[in-house]
C-alpha cells in the first residue's frame, strides 16, 4: 500500500501558477513566475493600482503586459530537457495547477539569457544541484536522537518545516495541529532544537498567499504560544550573523528539506545544505523522517571535508546566487488578468487600520477578531479602490471589447458579501466548541475562479495585518489561538447554505442565536468604521447579492466511503489473554459468534491438500538441529581430529587473554567437586597434629623462600643500581620488572629502599650538572614516588632509622613542611647544602602538576580467601558477596576496572556444584563470545562424563554443545529463541547464572527488546555488567520489579493444589539434576565511577607537513550556557595536572578571587602537609574547583567563565581528506616518537580502515626501500641464485642415502649443507626488517608462535597482505574480515606484537585489547557518546600504562567538545512488542512443557517492559497493541479463538526477526504464486536463472529492504554495473500484498475503531505542544451552527482537529492518514501495523526507491560493483550475509513442511540457496 500518497500527492493547488512541467537549466532563475527581478527597462512598465495618473492603463503597457504573459507561456512549451531532471512524482509536488491561475498572477519580466553572467550563474546552478544530489544521495538512514542528551541542539529551517504539512487542502488548524505533533515528538523524547525562518526566504510565497500567511501566524504562535526558540533575525544562510550564531553553538544538525515550494526556493534550500555541511554542520533531510513512540528516524548526511573545499571554491557563486534568488523587487500582481495589486499599498492600508482599531478597541482583543476586521476592512478598501483606478480609465473602457475572455471580477457589493460571511465565520470559530465544529458536513463544492483571487488577495491582507500586530505597544491582544484565525470549510458550509438553502423557504431560515448574532454584528461594525469612507451595507442581511460564490468540485481522489463493519472483538478465550488485557477488555465490546468477521475466518486446509503440505506441523528450532561434539566416542577419526584442533587453537587463544598482572579470580586446572570436604574443614575449632605439622612445614618453606629471594636481590641489586644511575627511566623498569618477581614482603621492602638511593642519587647528580639551570623534574618524581610507596604499602616495616631517612629525603627535595609532618618536628634544616637540591615547587603543587598520574590509588589491604593472586577491592567483594548469596546484580564500572571477574567466580561457582547446573553468558557480538569461549577453555578444566562439555556456543552460524554444556556462551537472539521455545523448558530450568555483558546494549536500535525479554524471562538470578549505563538506578529498580513478579509466580506455581502432583514430580527430577540453592530475589546495584588510569585528551592537525598535538583540557569542551543550564557533567573527570591548570587559570582570570587562597593547592585541606597525596584527595579537590566555577556564574561573573574556557581551548587547524590521510603515516610515527604506541585508531568507514592500515605499512616498505644500500637487491637475487644452486647440488646427491656414499662425497654433502645454512643465515639478515622500518616487537613472540598465528591466515584472499602488515607491527579489524583474520590480530596485539591497529567499532564492545593510545581518525554519525566512551576505555593498560592517551585526529573540534560533555543516554527501553513476538509468545503458552511456567514467562514478556516501567500510558498502550495484533492472528488464520496456534503459524515464528515479511512470504505461499512461478528447465529439476532472479526480485521486496533517499532518483545516472533501484514485484505477487495490505489495514482500522473509548478526550481537544484549549465551552448554541452539523458522520476514532479536514473513521481503512488522523492519545503509531508498502513516499509524495543491492549483487558477483548502491564493501558485505541466511532458513523452514522432496518450490529454494552461498564465497 502506497504510504503518504494521500497527504502530499496534490500539494499546492491553491497557488497561482501552472509552471513549468521541467525544470531547465537552461532557462533562467526568473523563467519561474514566481522570481522578483524586473529587467530595467521593464521597471518603468511596472504599473501599480493606487497611481492616480491618466496613462497607468495605456495601450501600451497593457499590450506589455500581455507580452509578458505570452512570452511565460511560450517559454514554458518551448523549455528543453538538458542533461538532468527533476522526477516527475517531484515536480506534481513542486508546481501547482489550477485554472484559475489567470485571475491571479505574479509576474516576472524576461532577463537577458545571453548576459554572460546570468549564464554563469544557470551554469552553477547546476553544479550546486549536482553537489546536493551527491551529498544527499549518500545520506545514512539513523535514529537521529540516538546519542542526544540534555545540553544539545539542533536547529531546524522553518521554511522546511513548513513545506512538511502544506497541501491544497491545508485546513488551518489541522495544519498547526500536525505541526505541533511534529515538534512534540521530538520535545517527548528529551530534544531541544530552535527554528530559524530566515528574513530573505518570505520572499519567495508572494505567489502563494496561503501559505505566506500561514508562515507568518506560524512565526508568531511559536513564540507566544510555545516555549520553543525561534529566529527571526536573520536575513539568509549566508549572512555573517547567521555564521556567528553557527560558530557559537554549533547544533547538532539541522533540518532542512531537498525540495522547495518551486525550482527557485528548491535552489535556495540547496545553498543553505551547501553551506552548512560547509560549516561542519550535519543536514537531516526533513523529507522521509519517521517515528515510533521512542525514536526518529530520518536521512543523515555527514559534513565532510569535500563539501567544505566546494563551499570555498564556489563561494562567490553561491553568494551570487543567493542575493539573486532573495533579493525583493516589487512584484507585479495581477487580479483578473487586469487589475494590478500593489503590495506597499496593502502594507500602508493595515498599517492604517491598525492604528485605527486600537482606537476603537482600546482595551485590546482576541487576535482571531483582530485579524478578521483587519483583513475585511483593508482588503475590501484595497479592492474598492482597484475597482476605482480600472473602471476611471477611460482608454480600459475603450479596449474592453478586446477583453471578452477576461474573467469578470467581484463588485464591491460581492466583496462585501464574502467579507460579512467572514465575519461570520469568526463568529462561531470564537463561540462553537471544536467538537461540533468536527461535526460539521462535508461540502463538496469549491470557490469559483472569480472568488479565489479576491480570497488570495485577503489572505495577502491577512499577512501584513499579522505582521503589523508584532509589536502591539502595549496594546492588550490575546494571541492565544493564533493557530484557529479562520476555517475554509466551515466558511463554505455558510456559503452553501446562504448560496443554495437559504432562498429556499422559512424552514431553511435557521437562527444565528443571539451570542453568535452580537459577536457578527459587533465585527462587521468595526470593519464598516475602519472602511472609513467607504460604505460596505449593514450587517444583514448577510447575503445582498446573487452572484455563485461555490461551484460543484472536480476531485479525482477516491472516494473513501465504505460501510465500517460492526465494531467489536473477536473474543479469544485464554488465560493468558485474561491475566494481561482483561482489564482493558472488559470495556470493549465483542462480536457475536455469526458475525461476518468470524465466520470468514481463514482456514488452509485447502492448501494443504492441493499442495501436500503440512502448514500446522511444528518446525524445529534451531538448537534441536545441533549434533553433540562433547560424546568423542560417536565421532569418526577426522571429527576428533578437527575438535582436538579447534580445542588447541581455543587454548592458545585463551593464553593471549591471560595478562600477567590482570586480576584472576579463578586459574584452576581442575575443579571437580572436593569443595564439600574442603568446607567442612573450616568448621574444626582445634588443629590437628598433621594440621600443626603442615604449618611448621610452611612457615620452613617460606623462610627459605625469602632466603632465597634475599640472595637473589644481592646479586641484583649493583646492576639494578648501576642501570637507574645510568638511564633512570629504563632503571626503574628493571626495578619494578624483579619486584613482580619477588613474593616476601621485607626483600620487596629491601629492594625499595635501594631504588629510593639511588634515585636521590640520580637527582643530586642531575642538580649539580645543572646548576642554576632548569631542572628536569621527572628525575624528583621518581624520588618522591618510591617515598609514597615505601609510607603505603611498607607503612609496618618502617622503622625510626628509615622515617629518619625519608625524612631527611624530603627536606633535600625542599618539602621542610612534609618532613616535619613526617618525623613529628616543627624547625628549619640546619644543612646549608639542601636548598640546592629543592624542586622549587610546593609539596602539594608538585604531586598534584609533576607526579600526576603517578599517584597511589586506594586501595585495600586485606587480602580475600575468596581471591587468588590478587587483593579485590570494597566493590569487588560486595559483587562476590552477591554471587555467593545467589543474588542478582547490575554492575557499572569502567571498561578494565575488573568487573569481568565475577563472572568467572560466578562459572566457578557452578561447576563445583555439579554437572547439571548452567551458567549462560550473553554478549552481544559473535566476536566478543569467541573471546569468552577461549578464556573459558584456558581457565576451565572438568572431567565430565561422555556427552557433556564444559562450554558451548550458540551464535547464528555456529553452534556447539548447546544443551549438554554447563557454560553456554551465547547472543541475545539466540538465547531468546532457547528461552521461548515450548519443548525447552526442561533446559531453562537447568540455569542457575545469567550474565549479561555490555547491557547497555538495552538502549540500542537493533535487536535491543530482545536484551528486555531475556531479562524478564529468566528466573534465575543474573549479572548485568557494563561500563556505560547513565541511570543505573532505574534499571535496578525495574530489574528489582521483574524478581518481585518472579518472586510471587514462584510461589503461585509452588503452592496451586491443582498443580500440586506436577509440581511435586518436577522438584523431584530438578533436585535429582540440579543441587537445591537458596533462591533469592534481591538485585543489587553496584557503582564504580573510577577509571584506574586517567584518560587524557589531545587534539591534533596538520599544519603544513608536520603535525600540532594540543592536550585538550576536559572544561574546554564547556560553555557558560551550558554550566548554568545542567551544571557540569558528574563524569568529566580531571587529572591531578588539569586540575592545577584549572585552578592557574582561574587566578589569572580573577586576580580577586575570593577563594583563590583557601584552593591554592599548598593550603587545600586535603593536601596541607600531606606527605602522601592519593587520587581520592585529589577527587575533592577537583569537585571543589568546579563547585566554584559554577558558583562563579552565579555570581555574576559569566564573562570571567567565558574567558576562562576560551584560555582552555585548543586551536586545531582544519585540512583536507586528501592532505590527512596522506600524512596519516607520518602521524603513526609520531606517536611511535612520542612511545604512544601501541595504539588502536577507530576509523568508521571500512574501505578507510584497510587503507589507512596499508597507507603506513606502503610508508615503511618505501622507507626502507629509498635508505637500504642500492646494491641490496643485487644481493638479494645474487644470494637466491646460488642458494638455488646448492639446493639443486643437494637433491641429486640424495642426502638422505648415505649408507651407500663414499666418503668424498659425504664430505661434498656436509660442504653443501654449510654453504646452505650460510646463504639462508645471509638472506634472513638481508631480507630482514630492521627495527626503524617497523612498529613490531620481535621480543614479544617467538617464531613458531608466528607462524602458528600465520598458519590459518594462508587461506584467506588478504591474508599474505595481512601477514606481510603483521611483521611490520600493523593490522585491521572490522566486521568485514574473517573470523580468524580478526582473532590473529587480536592475539598478535594482545601479545605486544602488533602496536599499530586500523579497527572500525567492533572493538568497541568488550573485546580485550587494551593499549596506550585511542586515536580518533575519522568523524560518523556513529561517534555518539556511548561509542566514544566505549572506544575510548580502551586506552590504559592496568598494570603497564600509568595513563591512557585519547587522540582526535582532524576531528572537529565542536564534536570533540560533545564528546566530552555529553552523557552518555539513558536506558529508556524500546517498544517490546510485535504481532510475530506474540504469537511466539501465544504458542510458548498453548505448547509449553510446563503450561504454568510458560504462562509466566509469556506473562513477564508482556508485562515488564522497560519503557512502561512507571509509565502507565505507555502499559496501556501495550495492551491496546497486544488486543489488536490477536484480532489480526485470529484473522488471519495463525490463531483460533482459544489461542492456540494454527495454520502456517510455525513458519511465520520462525521468521520472526523480519516482520511483515514473514506474514507476506506466507500469503505467497497459500495463494500459490510461488508453484505458479517456480517451473523447472523442461525435462529437468533445474531452475532457469531468469526464474532464480525472479525469485531474488521478489525476496529482496521483501527482506533486507533499504530505502534510499527521494533525491536519489533525481537523476538519470547510468551505473557501472548495479541498476541500483529495485524493480517492482510482478504484478501477480504486487495485487497479493495489496490484498494483505487491504486486510491488515482493515483490520487495523477496525482495532482503531474499537479502541477509541479508551483515548484521553480531554487531551484529543488540546493542541499537543503549546496545549491551546479546544474543549467543549458552555455556548447558548445556535440553530443554524445545529444544521450545519452531520451527526451521521462516523468520527469517533478521528481526532477532532483531523475531522476538520472531512477525514472521518472510513478513512482508517486506508494507512497512509492513520498517524495524521487517529486520536493521539492512543499511542498508536501505523508503523506498528504490519503493512509491507511496495512503495514508501516522503511528506512531499515522492517515492523513496528500494536499493537494489541483494539482486544486483546475484545478477553480477561483485562486492566492489556495490559501491553503485551507495555501500561499502563491508556493509554490503554483512547485508548479502544476512540475505544468504535468510534464504537458507527459508529453505529449511519449507523442506519441514513439505512431504514432497520434489516441490518446484522447495527445489527453487534449494538451488537459489546453493547458487547464493556460492556467489557469496567467491568473495571472501
Amino acid at each position: 500500500m502506497d504510504s503518504a500518497r494521500y497527504s502530499k500527492k496534490f500539494v499546492h493547488d491553491d497557488a497561482n501558477e501552472n509552471t513549468s512541467d521541467d525544470d531547465n537549466d537552461s532557462d533562467c532563475l526568473d523563467s519561474e513566475e514566481i522570481g522578483f527581478i524586473p529587467t530595467k527597462e521593464d521597471k518603468k512598465s511596472v504599473i501599480t493600482s493606487d497611481s492616480d495618473e491618466e496613462d497607468e492603463t495605456s495601450d501600451k503597457e497593457e499590450a506589455a503586459v500581455m507580452k509578458m504573459l505570452k512570452e511565460e507561456e511560450d517559454r514554458k512549451k518551448q523549455a528543453e530537457d538538458l542533461d538532468y531532471y527533476i522526477s516527475a512524482t517531484e515536480e506534481v509536488t513542486q508546481q501547482p495547477s489550477q485554472t484559475e491561475d489567470k485571475d491571479f498572477r505574479v509576474l516576472q519580466h524576461e532577463c537577458d539569457s545571453e548576459n554572460p553572467e546570468i549564464r554563469k550563474h544557470l551554469e552553477f546552478l547546476k553544479k550546486l544541484r549536482l553537489h546536493s544530489w551527491i551529498s544527499l544521495s549518500r545520506a545514512h538512514y539513523v535514529s537521529l536522537l540516538k546519542d542526544f542528551v540534555e545540553s544539545e541542539f539542533f536547529v531546524i529551517d522553518g521554511d522546511s518545516l513548513l513545506h512538511m504539512f502544506l497541501g491544497s487542502k491545508t485546513q488551518y488548524l489541522n495544519f498547526f495541529y500536525q505541526i505541533e505533533c511534529f515538534l512534540q515528538d521530538f520535545t517527548e523524547k528529551g530534544a531541544k532544537y530552535v527554528i530559524v525562518f530566515f528574513k530573505d526566504a518570505e520572499q519567495m510565497y508572494f505567489p502563494y498567499p496561503h501559505f505566506l500567511f500561514l508562515r507568518t501566524a506560524l512565526i508568531e504562535h511559536l513564540r507566544h504560544n510555545t516555549g520553543t526558540i525561534v529566529h527571526t533575525e536573520f536575513s539568509n544562510c549566508l549572512s555573517s550573523e547567521w555564521e556567528m550564531f553557527l560558530k557559537k553553538n554549533y547544533p547538532y544538525f539541522i533540518i532542512v528539506s531537498d525540495i522547495g515550494l518551486n525550482s527557485l526556493q528548491t535552489d535556495y534550500l540547496s545553498i543553505l545544505i551547501a553551506h552548512s555541511l560547509a560549516k561542519k554542520i550535519n543536514v537531516v533531510l526533513a523529507s522521509g523522517q519517521e517515528y515510533d513512540i521512542l525514536r526518529v528516524y530520518g536521512y543523515h548526511v555527514q559534513s565532510m571535508y569535500k563539501h567544505r573545499v566546494f563551499f570555498q571554491m564556489y563561494q562567490h557563486d553561491l553568494q551570487f546566487a543567493c542575493e539573486n534568488l532573495v533579493s525583493y523587487k516589487e512584484p507585479l500582481i495581477c487580479l483578473y488578468e487586469h487589475l494590478k495589486l500593489d503590495l506597499r499599498s496593502i502594507q500602508k492600508e493595515a498599517c492604517q487600520t491598525v492604528s485605527l482599531l486600537k482606537q476603537l478597541w482600546p482595551e485590546g482583543s482576541d487576535i482571531r477578531r483582530v485579524v478578521c476586521v483587519l483583513t475585511c476592512a483593508v482588503g475590501l478598501k484595497i479592492y474598492s479602490n482597484m475597482l476605482k483606478n480600472s473602471n476611471t480609465s477611460t482608454r480600459a473602457k475603450r479596449k474592453q471589447s478586446a477583453r471578452q475572455g477576461r474573467s469578470n471580477p467581484l463588485s464591491p457589493g460581492e466583496a462585501a458579501d464574502l467579507c460579512r460571511m467572514q465575519c461570520l465565520t469568526v463568529a462561531f470559530l470564537l463561540h462553537m466548541p471544536l467538537s461540533q465544529r468536527a461535526q460539521i458536513r462535508i461540502v463538496k463544492s469549491c470557490w469559483t475562479k472569480q472568488v479565489l483571487p479576491l480570497i488570495k488577495m485577503q489572505q495577502l491582507c491577512t499577512h501584513f495585518s499579522l505582521t503589523q500586530l508584532r509589536d502591539t505597544n502595549g496594546w492588550k491582544l490575546d494571541l492565544t489561538y493564533l493557530p484557529d484565525l479562520n476555517d475554509d470549510s466551515l466558511l463554505r458550509n455558510i456559503a452553501h447554505y446562504y448560496e443554495v438553502e437559504y432562498t429556499k423557504g422559512l424552514e431553511f431560515k435557521k437562527e444565528l442565536g443571539k451570542e453568535i448574532e452580537n459577536e457578527y454584528r459587533c465585527l462587521w461594525d468595526t470593519v464598516t468604521k475602519l472602511a472609513v469612507e467607504y460604505s460596505f451595507g449593514d450587517a444583514f442581511p448577510i447575503r445582498k447579492t446573487s452572484r455563485p460564490f461555490l461551484q460543484q468540485e472536480q476531485t479525482l481522489f477516491r472516494d473513501y466511503a465504505k460501510e465500517i463493519p460492526n465494531i467489536g472483538l473477536i473474543s479469544v478465550k485464554s488465560d493468558l489473554v485474561e491475566d494481561y488485557a482483561g482489564d482493558v477488555l472488559k470495556d470493549l465490546p465483542v462480536l457475536e459468534s455469526n458475525d461476518p468477521a468470524i465466520t470468514s475466518l481463514i482456514k488452509y486446509k485447502e492448501f494443504d491438500e492441493l499442495h501436500h503440505w503440512h502448514s500446522d506441523r511444528p518446525l524445529s528450532e534451531e538448537y534441536e538441529r545441533v549434533q553433540c561434539n562433547a560424546d568423542a566416542k560417536s565421532k569418526g577419526p577426522k571429527e576428533r581430529r578437527q575438535m582436538q584442533k579447534l580445542q588447541t587453537f581455543l587454548h592458545f587463544y585463551g593464553s593471549t587473554l591471560e595478562d600477567s598482572t590482570s586480576k584472576l579470580i579463578v586459574n584452576q586446572e581442575d575443579v571437580s567437586g572436593n569443595a564439600s570436604a574442603a568446607g567442612k574443614k573450616t568448621h574444626k575449632k582445634h588443629k590437628s597434629k598433621a594440621e600443626t605439622i603442615v604449618e611448621e612445614n610452611n612457615k620452613r618453606l617460606k623462610t627459605k623462600e625469602e632466603n632465597k629471594e634475599q640472595e637473589q636481590w644481592k646479586s641484583r641489586c649493583a646492576p639494578i643500581v648501576k642501570a637507574i644511575e645510568a638511564n633512570l627511566t629504563v632503571g626503574i623498569n628493571e626495578l619494578e620488572k624483579f619486584l613482580k618477581t619477588l613474593k616476601c614482603k621485607s626483600v620487596k621492602f629491601s629492594v625499595e629502599m635501594a631504588g629510593l638511593s639511588a634515585c636521590l642519587e640520580v637527582w643530586k647528580k642531575h642538580c649539580k650538572e645543572q646548576g642554576n639551570k632548569s631542572k628536569d623534574l621527572s628525575k624528583a618524581v621518581a624520588v618522591m614516588r618510591r617515598i609514597h610507596i615505601l609510607l603505603e604499602k611498607y607503612q609496618d616495616l618502617l622503622e625510626k632509622p628509615h622515617l629518619q631517612k625519608l625524612t631527611s629525603y624530603l627536606r633535600l627535595l625542599g618539602f621542610e613542611n612534609l618532613a616535619c609532618s613526617l618525623s613529628g618536628q616543627t624547625g628549619e634544616s640546619s644543612d646549608p647544602n639542601i636548598s640546592k637540591y629543592a624542586v622549587e615547587v610546593g609539596p602539594a603543587r608538585f604531586q598534584l602538576q609533576h607526579m600526576d598520574y603517578h599517584l597511589l590509588r586506594e586501595e585495600r589491604n586485606d587480602p580475600d580467601p575468596r581471591v587468588q593472586h590478587f587483593i579485590p577491592d570494597t566493590w569487588q567483594r560486595e559483587l562476590l558477596d552477591a554471587v555467593d548469596n545467589n543474588e542478582s546484580a547490575v554492575i557499572v564500572a569502567p571498561t578494565s576496572s575488573g568487573k569481568t571477574y565475577a563472572s568467572y567466580y560466578c562459572m566457578e561457582k557452578v561447576l563445583k556444584a555439579g554437572n547439571d547446573g548452567v551458567v549462560v553468558y550473553v554478549a552481544p557480538t559473535k566476536a566478543l563470545v569467541n573471546q569468552v569461549v577461549a578464556t573459558i577453555y584456558k581457565r576451565f578444566t572438568k572431567k565430565l562424563p561422555d556427552g557433556l562439555a564444559v562450554c558451548g556456543v550458540f551464535t547464528r552460524d555456529y553452534r556447539s554443545d548447546l544443551m549438554n554444556s554447563q557454560i553456554l556462551v551465547t547472543v541475545p537472539q539466540c538465547l531468546e529463541i532457547l528461552m521461548l521455545s515450548p519443548r525447552c523448558q526442561k533446559w531453562t530450568r537447568r540455569i542457575q547464572y545469567v550474565i549479561f555483558d555490555e547491557v547497555h546494549c538495552l538502549g540500542g536500535e537493533i535487536g535491543a527488546e530482545v536484551w528486555e525479554h531475556l531479562l524478564v524471562t529468566i528466573r534465575c538470578p543474573f549479572l548485568a555488567l557494563s561500563a556505560t549505563v547513565s541511570n543505573p538506578e532505574h534499571l535496578t529498580e525495574w530489574l528489582q520489579s521483574v524478581k518481585r513478579y518472579w518472586e510471587r509466580a514462584d510461589n503461585r506455581i509452588e503452592g496451586s493444589s491443582s498443580n500440586s502432583e506436577k509440581n511435586f514430580a518436577r522438584k523431584r527430577k530438578v533436585k535429582s539434576a540440579v543441587k537445591e540453592q537458596k533462591k533469592s530475589y534481591r538485585v543489587r546495584l553496584v557503582l564504580y565511577e573510577e577509571r584506574y588510569n586517567d584518560l587524557e585528551k589531545y587534539v591534533c592537525s596538520l599544519k603544513g607537513s608536520d603535525f600540532t598535538i594540543e592536550h585538550c583540557h576536559p572544561c574546554a569542551a564547556l560553555t557558560v550556557n551550558h554550566i548554568e543550564s545542567y551544571g557540569i557533567p558528574s563524569d568529566l573527570s580531571l587529572s591531578p595536572r588539569e586540575s592545577i591548570q584549572l585552578y592557574d587559570i582561574m587566578v589569572k582570570v580573577w586576580p580577586e578571587w575570593p577563594k583563590a587562597q583557601e584552593l591554592d593547592p599548598e593550603e587545600f585541606v586535603s593536601f596541607k602537609n600531606k606527605v602522601v597525596i592519593k587520587k581520592p584527595d585529589v577527587r575533592k579537590y577537583e569537585q571543589e574547583l568546579k563547585k566554584e566555577l559554577s558558583k562563579w556564574i552565579e555570581l555574576g561573573q559569566r564573562r570571567k567563565v567565558s574567558l576562562l574556557l576560551e584560555h582552555l581551548k585548543p586551536e586545531p587547524v582544519d585540512c583536507s581528506e586528501d592532505e590527512k590521510w596522506k600524512h596519516f603515516a607520518s602521524f603513526v610515527d609520531k606517536l611511535h616518537a612520542m612511545d604512544k604506541l601501541p595504539a588502536i585508531f577507530f576509523i568508521f568507514n571500512l574501505d578507510s580502515v584497510e587503507r589507512a592500515a596499508e597507507n603506513v605499512f606502503n610508508s615503511l616498505e618505501e622507507k626502507q626501500k629509498s635508505e637500504q644500500h642500492p646494491d641490496t637487491e643485487k644481493d638479494e637475487e645474487r644470494l637466491r641464485e646460488e642458494l638455488k644452486k646448492v639446493n639443486k647440488q643437494l637433491t641429486k646427491l640424495n642426502p638422505q642415502d648415505n649408507k651407500k656414499m663414499s666418503p668424498s662425497k659425504m664430505d661434498k654433502v656436509v660442504y653443501l649443507l654449510t654453504t646452505k645454512q650460510q646463504l639462508e643465515h645471509r638472506l634472513e639478515k638481508l631480507t630482514g626488517i630492521p627495527s626503524t622500518y617497523s612498529y613490531a616487537d620481535p621480543k614479544a613472540v617467538d617464531g613458531d608462535t608466528l607462524r602458528k598465528i600465520f598458519w590459518p591466515l594462508k587461506f584467506h584472499r588478504k591474508g599474505y597482505l595481512q601477514q606481510m602488515m603483521a611483521l611490520r607491527g600493523i593490522g585491521y579489524h572490522h566486521r568485514a574480515t574473517s573470523a580468524k583474520e580478526r582473532e590473529a590480530v587480536e592475539m598478535l596485539f594482545r601479545m605486544g606484537y602488533i602496536k599499530v591497529v586500523t579497527a572500525t567499532s567492533t572493538l568497541a564492545l568488550g573485546i580485550n585489547m587494551p593499549c596506550k593510545s585511542v586515536v580518533f581518525a575519522e568523524d560518523s554519525v556513529y561517534l555518539d557518546a556511548l561509542n566514544y566512551r566505549q572506544m575510548s576505555g580502551r586506552a590504559g593498560r592496568r598494570g603497564q600504562d600509568m595513563i591512557g592517551n585519547v587522540f582526535f585526529y582532524d576531528i572537529p573540534l565542536p564534536k570533540v567538545e560533545r564528546l566530552l560533555k555529553s552523557n552518555v543516554p539513558q536506558l529508556k527501553g524500546q517498544f517490546p512488542l510485535t504481532v510475530t513476538l506474540i504469537l511466539r509468545l501465544m504458542l510458548l503458552a498453548a505448547k509449553g512443557d510446563d503450561k504454568e511456567d510458560a504462562r509466566a514467562k509469556a506473562l513477564s514478556v508482556l508485562k515488564h517492559s522497560l519503557m512502561s516501567f512507571r509509565k502507565e500510558r505507555y502499559a496501556e498502550i501495550l495492551k491496546i497493541y497486544f488486543i489488536f495484533s490477536l484480532q489480526f492472528l485470529v484473522k488471519e488464520g495463525y490463531l483460533d479463538q482459544e489461542g492456540n496456534p494454527i495454520g502456517f503459524a510455525g513458519l511465520v515464528t520462525h521468521l520472526y526477526y523480519h516482520e511483515p515479511s514473514n506474514f507476506v512470504l506466507v500469503s505467497f505461499l497459500v495463494k500459490g504464486l510461488f508453484h505458479k512461478l517456480c517451473q523447472p528447465i523442461e525435462g529437468t529439476t533445474e531452475f532457469s536463472e531468469d526464474v532464480l532472479e525472479k525469485l531474488v526480485l521478489i525476496l529482496a521486496n521483501l527482506f533486507g529492504r533499504k530505502h534510499l533517499p527521494a533525491c536519489s532518483m533525481n537523476y538519470k545516472k547510468k551505473f557501472c554495473q548495479s541498476k541500483v533501484f529495485l524493480e517492482d514485484l510482478p504484478k501477480d505477487f504486487a495485487d497479493a500484498v495489496r490484498e494483505y495490505n487491504t486486510k491488515v489495514q482493515e483490520n487495523f482500522a477496525h482495532f482503531l475503531l474499537t479502541a477509541a473509548k479508551l483515548a484521553d478526550m480531554e487531551q484529543e481537544y488540546r493542541l499537543p505542544l503549546s496545549k491551546t484549549d479546544f474543549t467543549s465551552k458552555n455556548w447558548d448554541g445556535s440553530e443554524l451552527a445545529s444544521y450545519l452539523m452531520d451527526n451521521t458522520k462516523s468520527i469517533s476514532a478521528i481526532s477532532p482537529f483531523a475531522c476538520l479536514t472531512g477525514v472521518v473513521d472510513n478513512h482508517l481503512f486506508h494507512g497512509e492518514i492513520i498517524n495524521k488522523a487517529v486520536l493521539r492519545s492512543l499511542g498508536i503509531n501505523v508503523k506498528n501495523c504490519p503493512l509491507l508498502y511496495l512503495n514508501k513516499y516522503d511528506n512531499q509524495g515522492r517515492r523513496r526507491p528500494l536499493n537494489a543491492y541483494a539482486l544486483d549483487f546475484y545478477k553480477h558477483g561483485s562486492l566492489l560493483a556495490l559501491t553503485d548502491n551507495w555501500l561499502n564493501e563491508g556493509d554490503a558485505y554483512y547485508a548479502l550475509k544476512d540475505f544468504s541466511l535468510l534464504i537458507k532458513s527459508i529453505r529449511t523452514s519449507l523442506s519441514e513442511l513439505c512431504d514432497d522432496p520434489n516441490d518446484n518450490v522447495l527445489l527453487a529454494f534449494q538451488q537459489l540457496d546453493a547458487s547464493y552461498e556460492e556467489k557469496l564465497k567467491s568473495i571472501t
